[in-house]
């Protein structure tokens, strides 16, 4: 699969595809209980197989994924690809699960396709890949495809920059929470390839047509403030507080009926393709479910309660 952004050559310390400098990255960490509580970065660690290019942990309902190869700024890779896939999958149905956060260790979240590997020719776009690709490509296992069919809420905390496939897989969350030193870059039309990850078809839902067209046929670089004025992030913090924005935004969506949420990002979904009238009778009938939960009960009680509900997603 191509992608958007040229990747230089090892070490990554002297790797900068966004001059100037992009921001040091916070990993996740560990441990978020009710209270919101400072994080450490304890996953800016090399992979030594390929299931560890990808970390996986859940901790009070929300599952974390960490994009970890942080020695190429995350820079995309074929098993990467097949174990994000994975995890999305484990995440969305596993009942323990209310909301995946996706994030990068290190100080970048993903510059986009490694051209180290493909220029070499081991990697995603090398020409020993290119000879052997097939013209009936099945796309329903991607990342993109995956993500986007995704009931869970999905939040991205943009710890570093964002580049290419990278940008694309950011937009394809539903929240994103960005550092203020990072940057995005659609730069795909820079490589001489599209956003070949879902960006011809959300930024131009996400910004309008004019704008979309200025940032994918121009593939400029933007910065935190400039993604936040054109809505493409909810959020601009501190790079040092990313992780603990995004937990603090994940555990407030968590504490909410999780079949209501699930429901409403459904009905949020279809609605893009669906007339008016028949996008209503969708939601009346998922409405009609609703009603009949114990979750609904338990809403209806609390609030008469005035006290916090327990919602237990049935």
């Amino acid at each position: 699969m191509a992608d958007g952004l040229a990747l230089a050559a090892p070490p990554a310390s002297k790797i900068d595809p966004f001059e100037p400098n992009g921001s040091q990255a916070q990993g996740l960490g560990n441990g978020y209980k009710k209270e919101i509580e400072p994080m450490t970065d304890t996953l800016a660690k090399p992979p030594t197989t390929a299931s560890d290019e990808v970390l996986y942990e859940v901790s009070d309902a929300i599952a974390t994924l960490t994009l970890n190869r942080p020695e190429r700024m995350n820079a995309i890779s074929g098993p990467m690809l097949a174990r994000l896939t994975q995890l999305l999958i484990q995440a969305n149905e596993d009942p323990e699960v209310r909301v995946i956060v996706l994030t990068g260790a290190g100080r970048a979240f993903c510059v986009g396709l490694d051209l180290v590997d493909a220029t070499q020719g081991s990697g995603i776009g090398s020409e020993k890949q290119a000879s052997s690709v097939s013209v009936n490509l099945d796309l329903r296992n991607t990342p993109p495809t995956v993500l986007f069919a995704m009931d869970k809420p999905t939040i991205c905390a943009l710890n570093g920059s964002a580049a290419g496939y990278g940008m694309d897989t950011a937009m394809g969350c539903d929240v994103r929470i960005m550092g203020q030193g990072a940057k995005m870059a659609a730069a795909f039309v820079k490589r001489g390839v599209v956003p070949e990850s879902g960006g011809t078809w959300i930024l131009p839902r996400l910004l309008g047509w004019a704008k979309a067209a200025e940032l994918i046929f121009t593939g400029r670089t933007l910065t935190a403030q400039e993604s936040l004025d054109l809505g493409l992030v909810n959020q601009v913090v501190p790079d040092a507080e990313v992780a603990a924005a995004a937990r603090a935004m994940a555990l407030e969506m968590a504490a909410n009926a999780p079949l209501a949420v699930q429901s409403a990002k459904r009905l949020m979904r279809m609605g893009l393709s669906e007339t008016f009238n028949d996008h209503v009778h969708h939601v009346y009938l998922q409405f009609l479910q609703l009603v009949r939960t114990g979750d609904f009960r338990e809403g209806m009680t609390s609030f008469l309660e005035k006290r916090p509900a327990d919602f237990k997603g049935r």
